[in-house]
Parts: C-alpha cells; structure tokens; sequence
C-alpha cells in the first residue's frame, strides 16, 4: 500500500549548512521548486569555513549576492596572510605567505577575488536569498528514511520541534548531510582515500588585549609552533573575538571532556607567549581533518554534495568552496533534466565531473596542510611548497562528461593555471560593455547555453538558433565586437577570439555553469548541423 505523500516536490534538499543552502540558492535562481530539510534548529554559530575562493565568489556574483557576502565579511576584509611563529610576542616569525594575490594579477582571469567570511557570517546571507526565491527551508526537521523507485524518492521526515512526521515525495533528492552522512550509508557507497589526518578542538574565546600583541599583522591564521602549546590563532573581529585550533589526540585516549575552560585558557596563553591575558572562552567545538572521497557520487535519483561526497584537510579550505561548487555543478542539470531540454544522462555526469575534481583537489588539501605543519597533523618532513594553489580554485577541469571534444587524457587539475577556452575548462573573463554597462562574460551564464563569436558570427547565431529551436534547448547568442543591442562590445584591448582559443571565425558554447561545452576554431559548412550535434552530445539528448 502506498503511504500517503503530504508534500510533492521536484528536488529535496538533505542538510541545510553550505552546501545545502547554496544547492537551494542555485536551484531557486533557475525556477526549480524544492524543499529543504535541516535538523539543527539554526544556522552555525560557530565561525569557521571561512576561506571562499575565487570561483565560488563567480558563482555568488552571478546568483546576485556577492555584494551582501562581502558587507558580512567587511571585518575581516583587511585580513591576508598566513603567518607562523613559536610566539606572538617573540621576534622569530615567517610569512607562509603574505598576500592571497600578490600584484593584483587575479583581475586578469576574475571580476571577482577571494572573500574571508566565516560560516555563521555566510549562511544567513544564503538563508535569506534562498528564501527570498521562494525556497521551502525548514530547520528543526530531520530526514528519517527514504525509499526510491523508478519514478522518485518517498522521504520520512520529522519536525524536532513537535515530533510530527510528514512524508515527501521527490524527484531527485541531494544529500547534503555532512561528512558522516547517513543518506550515503543508506545507499550502501564506500569512500576512498588516507582517512582521518588529524583532530582538533576549536576553542572560540574573548580576549581584548590579544589585538595589542598582534598589532599590523592582520593574518587570515597563524600557526603557533611552540612545541608545548601548539595551535592555529584566527581572528573573528582583529578586536577581541578570536578562534584557537588546538591539537586533540582521541586516537590516543585523550577525552573531549579534557579540554576544560581552564586547560584551554592555559593552552592560549602559552600558544601566543602571554601568560597573564585574560581569557574568555566561549565555545568549544571537535573537527577531524580527513581525506576521503566517494566511491559513487549518486545511488539512483539521490545525489551526494559537500561532505557527504568528499572530506578534505581544511587548510586552503578546499572542502567547503568543492562541495559550494558540487550544488552549482548539479542544480544546472538538475534544472535542465526537469525541464525537459537535457536527457536524464545528463545527471550520470555529475559524479563523472565532480569525484575526479574531489580526488585531486583532497590530495592537494593534504599536502598544503604538510607544507604548513598544521597543529595536530604529525607527516613525515620534507614536503616542499605546494605550487598551483589558483590552478585547484580557478583551472579545474571536466575531461570527460557533459562536454564535447575534450581531451579524455588532459589533466583534471594543471600544475599551472591557464585560461583557454578549452572544452571542459572554465570559460575566460573578458570584461564587456552591453548598452553601456559594464560586465563579465562570466555573467552571461546560468539560464541557459550561450553561444559566442566575433563580430562576423552571424551564420553561427542563425544556425545555433535553428538548433535550439528544434530541440527545445534554451540558448542565448552572442556576438562580441559590435556593441548593438544585442551584441557585446568587448574591453579595449582584449580579443575574444585569443581569449577561447578560437579564429575570428569560430564559435564556443558554454554551459550555463560557466564551463565550455564545446568550440569550433573555425567557420564550417552546416552550423546549424554542428551545433546540433554538439547540443545533443553534451545535453545527452
């Protein structure tokens, strides 16, 4: 007998931090009605997560909230750096490195930069956008059990607040339910990796004079290395909010409950070479530092995203930006596949994409976290510098997947960024004006395909527009060198065509992620059968 269903909706949202919220934001942004499911009763309150890299900034700035992340994240915007010393108050001290863009460069590839916002900062922001889409999110409500057939997924949940269960019935479900996720369980898939790396204690405390000490070095961290109070200072307002990393060896017996107030207070005081500050401690919280990757990125019609699908060392925070990039990898396809204008492979291609990203991008956490000794994690010396930080945030790529023409043997992520315009790469920034406004070609994606060319593109654009026509696809054409109503008028001195690696004949199609799905370097014979052909190819029509 079929259980009665209280709620319909097309996607189901498991877990309702990061990723979560960010999965919501994305899928209400393209029209996708969806429900989501948090069992805390809040958002965090406790300031971590905090490092949101270049790309994931892209991805805000289109969904139209890179301005209000920016102003909660106004305190720390001075903030750069990483610096390491036995002691704040001795003289021996090293810059791991000074400025997270040295000489401005980043300006080149990005409109946007890196942002320092913390997790409780952060997610109120998406909370309130995603609502603001219409988004159902509610807190206090966890997912019991769920079921799925060929047509959907049946999900138990219950209200913690009253103890009411409903049921829901969804067409696809994300699991964005943490590290030790429960739905991934359910679905019986492994994970991969080294495992657990290291454990620490994050001890949130007030401490007014700490600011004196620190004076102009406005660091993102700094790692203490006093060998009998080791641990990561990070700032919450440069004031008197601060955070304390400090090392926690349950894999030796050592209890959380060890870490009272009074420990904790002597620990900082040692860590930072005051012995008479006063300290306040005011929140503890346990993390583990893990490198492990899912065996499978999806079971049927539920989808893994952020920690569910992949645990990361947190230095460089790679984990929280690759899960925030996973909701943006998928919520497109979701949305195309409900829409009708995708085949339902297209979703086969998530985990295709996304686990070889999470692969690399985990090893590259690890090693970053060797190279800067980090509190708590005991790895054989000799680690050299890690190179090729903007390759893992900016320059990774799909070789296989929703894209045509890709090179299968190419690497997921290069040991030096480049911007080419590539098949499976990112599609390059290139600064435009439109009716006199200024923006990036990186605005131009998220509703639908986009096809661009030079000025002398026009059989591309009647051609690409007879495709989509005929295959029902969404598509925007653009021509960059003109300026007219529709067309682009590109920055003075930059060239499309150099740009996406094309002739100024060619054409490029780019997905509404912002990622190339295919190119022609050149003018051909039939457009419109070519860009067919492509559409099909990627949309696995």
């Amino acid at each position: 007998m079929n259980p009665k269903v209280d709620d319909r909706v097309p996607v189901l949202i498991v877990g309702g931090s990061l990723v979560g919220l960010s999965a919501s934001l994305f899928l209400g942004r393209l029209g996708v009605r969806h429900l989501l499911v948090e069992k805390h009763a809040d958002t965090s309150h406790h300031p971590r997560g905090r490092g949101n890299n270049v790309r994931t900034m892209e991805l805000y700035r289109v969904a139209g909230i890179e301005p209000a992340i920016r102003e909660a994240a106004s305190v720390l915007a001075a903030n750069h750096g990483i610096l390491q010393t036995p002691s704040l108050t001795g003289e021996e001290q090293e810059w791991l490195f000074r400025e997270i863009d040295p000489g401005g460069r980043l300006a080149r590839f990005s409109p946007s930069a890196w942002c320092l916002c913390s997790q409780n900062d952060l997610e109120p922001v998406l909370l309130k956008s995603a609502r603001e889409l219409g988004g159902d999110l509610r807190f206090s409500t966890e997912l019991l059990s769920f079921e799925q057939d060929a047509d959907g997924v049946t999900a138990l949940l219950r209200s913690r607040e009253t103890g009411e269960e409903r049921t829901v019935r969804a067409q696809y479900l994300v699991a964005a339910d943490g590290p030790r996720s429960p739905s991934r369980e359910r679905l019986g898939i492994g994970q991969t990796g080294k495992g657990e790396l290291f454990h620490n204690v994050s001890i949130t405390f007030r401490a007014k004079r700490l600011a004196e000490v620190v004076g102009d070095r406005h660091f993102i961290a700094c790692y203490l290395t006093n060998p009998e109070a080791d641990g990561a200072l990070l700032p919450v307002d440069n004031h008197e909010e601060w955070v304390f990393h400090a090392p926690w060896h349950p894999e030796h017996g050592e209890p959380l409950e060890a870490f009272t107030d009074g420990r904790c207070v002597r620990h900082i005081r040692a860590a930072v070479g005051m012995p008479d500050l006063e300290v306040e401690v005011t929140g503890k919280a346990p993390w583990h530092a893990a490198e492990r990757v899912a065996e499978r990125y999806s079971g049927g019609r539920v989808f893994l995203a952020g920690d569910a699908a992949h645990e990361m060392s947190p230095t460089g925070a790679f984990g929280s930006n690759t899960g925030i990039q996973d909701a943006h990898n998928l919520a497109w396809k979701l949305a195309a596949v409900l829409g009708g204008w995708a085949g339902p492979g297209l979703l086969d291609t998530y985990g295709q994409e996304r686990r070889p990203v999470a692969e690399v991008t985990s090893e590259r956490a690890s090693a970053r976290s060797a190279e800067h000794s980090h509190p708590g994690y005991a790895v054989v010396p000799g680690v050299g510098r890690q190179a090729g930080v903007l390759a893992v945030a900016l320059g990774y790529r799909y070789p296989a997947g929703a894209v045509a023409g890709a090179d299968p043997a190419g690497a997921v992520v290069p040991e030096k960024f480049e911007s080419a315009g590539e098949p499976g790469s990112r599609a390059p920034h290139q600064w435009l004006l439109r009716a006199g406004v200024k923006l990036s070609t990186l605005d131009l994606y998220e509703q639908a395909m986009v096809l661009l060319t030079g000025p002398d593109g026009r059989a591309w654009h009647e051609g690409a527009r007879r495709a989509a026509d005929r295959l029902a696809v969404p598509l925007d054409a653009y021509r960059i060198g003109l300026g007219g109503e529709d067309d682009l008028a590109p920055e003075p001195g930059t060239d499309f065509a150099e740009l996406h690696g094309v002739r100024p004949d060619g054409a490029v199609l780019v997905r509404p992620d912002g990622f190339v799905a295919w190119r022609s370097e050149g003018a051909v014979a039939d457009p419109e059968a070519v860009v067919t052909a492509a559409l099909r190819e990627v949309l696995k029509l």
